[in-house]
């Protein structure tokens, strides 16, 4: 799990469902870990300002994605990021409990 964001507003971050496994298996010593078969990665955001956050997997995660990588190429300002965000905001219908 990384953070890549957080703003008064938002907060979003990668799931990544193999973060924590050793790159190198055999010298960690450990048995063979349960792994998903079909692993995936997704982006949970958070509105801040409703309390509701969405998690985006699938498709979903691959079009924010390519998002992130534009933004990394074009240094967005972050009332651009926040405007972007809030439209998957209206995805959001899971209320946060604990975070």
């Amino acid at each position: 799990m990384h953070m890549l964001y957080d703003s008064d507003s938002f907060v979003v971050v990668h799931m990544q469902p193999d973060a924590d496994l050793p790159a190198d298996r055999e010298s960690a010593a450990m048995p063979e870990p349960t792994v998903p078969q079909m692993p995936r990665h997704g982006f949970e955001i958070v509105d801040k300002r409703s309390g509701k956050e969405v998690y985006l997997d699938g498709s979903w995660a691959e079009m924010f994605q390519q998002q992130i990588l534009e933004w990394q190429r074009n240094t967005p300002t972050q009332q651009e990021v926040d405007a972007t965000l809030d439209g998957y905001a209206g995805l959001a219908q899971n209320p946060v409990i604990v975070h």
